[in-house]
């Protein structure tokens, strides 16, 4: 019995928006009770909602019409007298090759669809998010105003299509205004006024209506007989709906030498309708508890336009006031479609001639205040503004595009900019540096938790978004900056000090030959002489200058040493002077005698310093100890381990395996150990697959869980200097790893 009573109620409404919306289509209203009937029984036999109702709908139809004026425009069915041209169209020829337009782009768009749902697709409507579908279906009441303002206002507008068509059609309304049609305006203005009046009413008794009051069907029915005993096509010339043939139509094939010139707009009435359908079917499943599964609503969807385009139906889905009429009267099952559709059947075999003085105006209205809902969906640039601003930037420019490049380029041009803004927000995500929450397990970004602590000597670096081709690059860059490290400029000075430290051995090499050679010289010079000697050494051996020290001597030599400075070498005696005359000997080159310059690394640049009795090895690793990093931003010993948080990570390509590879390897070049965690099951086979793990990059670096890896980096590097710190000081023991 509820199915019943809500089969009624949708019933009665299929009747006027069924014709009305035939006239967006540019087909004659008939064939809009055609398409209330056919499909909502192919519906009832392969849909999965219970609540939905199949048939006209407001986009679709406009949609539609946009393809039948385009290839069926009415210069093309002027009529010829003679050689003349009349100015007269022919309406018989020009509909009739709408009709198989249609019909064409309907079974085309079905086909699309089927095929979609056997290949598991569904999730193909997921692509159009719900700003997106609610800014199209806005823009499509726009573009369904500006179609009906002909019979409104009762003028003739030449019809566009393509870009712009909108622009140009509404400024060629403006233009004949002059040229309104009173009677017509007339009877827009009465039936407006009465159809919004009895909505308003309806609305405010409808908590105490068990079924709403069919007040499109009153207006229908009203403006017939107000048409018909006032004869107002004869006496005032109104446009009224014509001959309406009473029964069905057998079926017929459609015309397939049609279907190159209508794919487009098939496959967007193919996505548009679905999408509309599943979103709504999804919100009554959720309500009442049950599951739709949405590839059989793809084949269901088209199987419903593919039989229905053999009997010259347009393109259907569902239309969301018939639906929440069918929901709120108590509909259980789609048993509700099956009677709404016997009562389109009565309509079409019996009922049909009796509209045939229904004026077409009445029809316009009714589509004009069925608008009202989406209209008010203007409401969401308020609320997209104060709740995310892309989704707002996706809202205005599906809008904009819909409006300015017809429905089927605004689709696509929406389509690809919400992609392009989720490749945008993918490619720039949010970088941070993570800081355990003491006495947890739990590392937070450390920027925007105060409580969060960093791990002395370990750096926690982690993206919002997976990486991939398009971040790839930045995710390097990020992890530089991040961390202090750029490992670029580090490598360049690594590389400068090897160099450096080569030539360094190959002087050091040098002046020991030298200096085996000088002290052999002295020795022979010490057995000549009875004193003690100490000279100094010029650039030239010719120009050596020897100083015999013996007696009295000054008081800079009775301390046994002597200086001689030429700006190259210097040659000091480190040791007080022996009996048996032997000295521990310093070379410096390009410093004094003080040895004040040995600073730091800063000040010797290409300096040496070798000292007789000690290694090269050992005056290297000096030097190395004294130099900083500070210019780079980092000291060397600041951190030994970098962990990178890829639980954010669903998926990598090889773009990415081959940025973490660089990774691995540039910061092991500087003595850094790199790490992974939180990598997914899924994430992790895809690393072996593209050939990740080698003998230096094993799966000894990925850990579960950042915690995990923060111990292991800790306990690994215990016996260094730096300071230990436990992350969980309520953490068992049993958990390292």
């Amino acid at each position: 019995m509820p199915d019943l009573i809500a089969g009624i109620s949708v019933g009665i409404m299929h009747l006027p928006q069924g014709m009305a919306y035939a006239l967006l289509a540019s087909l004659p209203p008939v064939f809009g009770l055609y398409t209330s009937f056919y499909p909502s029984l192919i519906y009832f036999a392969f849909g999965t909602s219970r609540h939905l109702s199949i048939g006209t709908f407001t986009v679709l139809s406009i949609m539609v019409g946009s393809v039948t004026e385009r290839l069926a425009p009415d210069m093309d069915f002027l009529i010829m007298n003679g050689t003349n041209i009349t100015g007269e169209v022919d309406i018989t020829a020009r509909d009739s090759y709408r009709v198989q337009v249609a019909a064409a782009t309907t079974v085309l768009a079905g086909l699309i669809q089927v095929v979609l749902g056997l290949v598991k697709f569904g999730f193909v409507g997921t692509y159009l998010s719900e700003p997106l579908v609610r800014a199209y279906t806005t823009a499509a009441a726009g573009h369904a105003v500006v179609a009906q303002l002909k019979n409104i206002f009762g003028v003739s507008p030449t019809r566009f299509s393509g870009p712009l068509s909108l622009v140009y059609t509404l400024k060629d309304v403006c233009s004949l205004l002059p040229h309104t049609h009173l009677p017509t305006l007339v009877v827009s203005a009465v039936s407006m006024v009465f159809l919004i009046a009895a909505k308003e009413l309806n609305s405010f008794l409808s908590p105490k209506l068990p079924v709403p009051i069919p007040v499109e069907l009153i207006t229908i029915v009203t403006g017939t007989l107000i048409s018909k005993y006032a004869h107002l096509k004869s006496n005032y010339t109104v446009s009224v709906v014509g001959e309406i043939p009473s029964g069905l139509s057998p079926p017929s094939v459609p015309d397939a030498s049609l279907f190159g010139e209508v794919i487009g707009e098939a496959f967007a009435l193919a996505i548009v309708g679905y999408a509309i359908g599943i979103s709504l079917g999804k919100t009554f499943a959720l309500k009442h508890g049950y599951k739709v599964d949405s590839n059989q609503e793809l084949v269901a969807l088209g199987l419903s336009n593919v039989v229905g385009g053999f009997f010259k139906c347009y393109s259907v889905c569902s239309s969301m006031s018939r639906s929440l009429i069918q929901e709120t009267t108590g509909g259980k099952t789609q048993m509700a479609g099956v009677v709404s559709s016997l009562i389109v059947l009565v309509t079409i075999l019996k009922l049909g001639p009796l509209f045939q003085e229904l004026p077409k105006a009445v029809l316009g209205v009714i589509v004009f205040v069925n608008l009202k809902g989406m209209f008010q969906q203007y409401s969401d640039i308020v609320t997209l503004w104060r709740s995310s601003k892309i989704d707002l930037v996706v809202w205005l420019v599906t809008w904009v595009s819909t409006l300015l490049l017809n429905l089927d380029l605004g689709l696509a041009a929406s389509v690809t900019f919400a992609l392009l803004t989720v490749i945008f927000r993918t490619q720039l995500p949010t970088y941070s540096v993570l800081g355990n929450v003491p006495g947890t397990e739990l590392y937070v970004d450390v920027e925007t938790h105060r409580e969060a602590r960093k791990i002395p000597g370990v750096t926690i670096f982690r993206s919002s978004a997976t990486v991939y081709f398009a971040n790839a690059e930045l995710y390097l860059e990020a992890l530089k900056e991040k961390s202090g490290l750029d490992i670029s400029k580090m490598l360049i000075y690594k590389r400068r000090q090897e160099a450096k430290q080569k030539r360094r051995e190959r002087r050091a090499e040098r002046r020991a030959k030298r200096r085996a050679k000088r002290e052999r010289q002295a020795q022979r010079a010490a057995k000549q002489l009875s004193g003690s000697v100490v000279f100094s050494v010029e650039l030239e051996p010719s120009s050596w200058k020897d100083t015999c020290i013996s007696g009295n001597v000054p008081d800079k030599e009775s301390q046994g040493w002597t200086e001689r400075e030429n700006g190259t070498v210097f040659v000091i005696p480190t040791a007080p002077r022996t009996s048996d005359c032997h000295c521990r000997w310093e070379y410096l080159k390009g410093g004094d005698p003080d040895g004040t310059s040995l600073g730091s690394m800063s000040e010797l640049h290409d300096s040496d310093t070798t000292t007789l009795g000690s290694s090269s090895d050992d005056t290297q690793s000096q030097d190395l100890e004294r130099v900083s990093l500070g210019s780079l931003g980092k000291w060397t010993w600041d951190i030994h381990s970098i962990i990178l948080d890829l639980s954010t990570t669903n998926f990598v390509d090889t773009v990415a395996i081959k940025t973490l590879k660089n990774i691995f390897q540039d910061f092991s070049e500087i003595d850094v150990d790199i790490y992974m965690a939180g990598c997914q099951a899924s994430v992790v086979e895809q690393f072996e697959l593209g050939g990740f793990f080698s003998q230096s990059i094993t799966k000894r670096h990925l850990f579960a869980s950042v915690h995990d890896a923060v111990l292991y980096c800790l306990d690994h590097h215990e016996t260094t200097s730096f300071p230990r710190y436990e992350p969980s000081e309520e953490m068992d023991s049993s958990t390292k790893p």
